[in-house]
């Protein structure tokens, strides 16, 4: 058995698939109880192609509270996005993990995530393992997307706000429809005053694509938060410099 943050590696079996949004799929695995992480780290998946064995990192978008090991992509149409996108229940895939630093920290009291497009998938694991453990950490969640139609995970969300009176989220569209009656563009300063108003007091974490992560911190730092409140990881779609890993 591992220690949390110890990575080990094991062959799973797929239990489920679900299609969250067109473009963006889940995949369950079965879960060994010798298997430990925590809310918001990472894998390396590998997975069968044509092409042959196909590698890359993913966030676990399942937390630690649950039986299974689900990752989240949006398909891309690259090689391992074709491969992960064909998965069936019961086929095999090697996970190697769990990797990654930014984990939710029970002694923040409040914290506003930050996210764009499928970046959201770590900070859906912590909301699921605070709703999960009756956590009392505040969460508001700023997600921002380019179409609604694209927006995962948004069922879970409404189901955890139901469940967790410390969870919140609140949805920006930088392409909206003209339906759209929510709020629009880039999640920017002056979103964040109006919809946080008690931002000076939290502490940020920020997931998504490596300029928005850079945007959103220096946007962050420009508010006079301390480096002490701003917690990040990029998704680049390879490792790097930093904690980085692909979705």
């Amino acid at each position: 058995m591992n220690s949390p943050g110890e990575p080990i590696q094991l062959e799973s079996e797929v239990t489920d698939v679900i299609q969250r949004t067109k473009n963006v799929k889940s995949v369950r695995f079965r879960r060994p109880k010798e298997f430990k992480y925590l809310p918001g780290q990472w894998a390396f998946l590998t997975v069968s192609s044509d092409e042959g064995q196909k590698t890359k990192p993913l966030s676990f978008s399942s937390s630690p509270t649950e039986d299974y090991l689900e990752f989240t992509k949006r398909l891309t149409g690259h090689e391992f996005s074709n491969a992960f996108a064909a998965m069936e229940m019961g086929d095999t895939a090697t996970i190697r993990g769990p990797n990654g630093k930014l984990t939710l920290l029970e002694n923040h009291k409040k914290i506003c995530m930050l996210s764009g497009g499928i970046g959201v998938t770590p900070l859906c694991s912590m909301i699921r393992y605070s709703t999960d453990k009756e956590l009392k950490t505040g969460i508001i969640l700023l997600y921002s997307n380019r179409f609604e139609d694209a927006l995962a995970f948004m069922d879970d969300f409404d189901e955890m706000q139901k469940r967790n009176p410390n969870f919140k989220v609140i949805i920006t569209i930088t392409r909206p429809s003209s339906a759209w009656k929510g709020l629009k563009g880039r999640i920017n300063r002056e979103t964040i005053e109006k919809k946080v108003p008690d931002y000076a007091e939290r502490v940020f974490y920020s997931c998504g694509p490596k300029t928005m992560v850079d945007t959103m911190v220096a946007m962050l730092s420009n508010m006079g938060l301390p480096e002490t409140q701003i917690k990040y990881e990029y998704f680049s779609g390879y490792l790097g410099t930093g904690e980085e890993s692909g979705q």
